[in-house]
């Protein structure tokens, strides 16, 4: 699975929860891999291994089965969440935090 995870919103900061203890700006994500498709195997390997050898792959958890890949213009996360999950919550938009206890208001950043 793949999909796109732009922001929506006009000027407003949203957050979304990749699993552990991390969080990143909805506006980083490029993409949202699924590490579990049929054609992951052969086609995610390379790019993984490259971005390991680069130190740009981050692994949020070693204790739960990677699920997902996270990919920003810097680093790519390992996530224990589903592809089809961080897509909703990134598409859901507004000025909150998203994959926690359900969305929680947080303050708009400074301009």
């Amino acid at each position: 699975m793949c999909g796109k995870a732009g922001s929506r919103n006009r000027g407003e900061t949203v957050f979304i929860h990749l699993g552990g203890n991390k969080m990143i700006r909805i506006s980083e994500v490029v993409t949202i891999l699924d590490a579990g498709g049929r054609r992951s195997p052969s086609t995610l390997a390379p790019y993984l291994e490259a971005a390991r050898n680069q130190g740009r792959l981050e692994w949020i958890t070693t204790l739960e089965e990677i699920k997902s890949y996270v990919v920003t213009e810097t680093v790519i996360y390992a996530s224990p969440i589903s592809s089809l999950t961080l897509l909703k919550r990134a598409q859901q938009g507004g000025n909150r935090v998203f994959g926690l206890s359900g969305p929680k208001e947080v303050k708009k950043e400074q301009e």
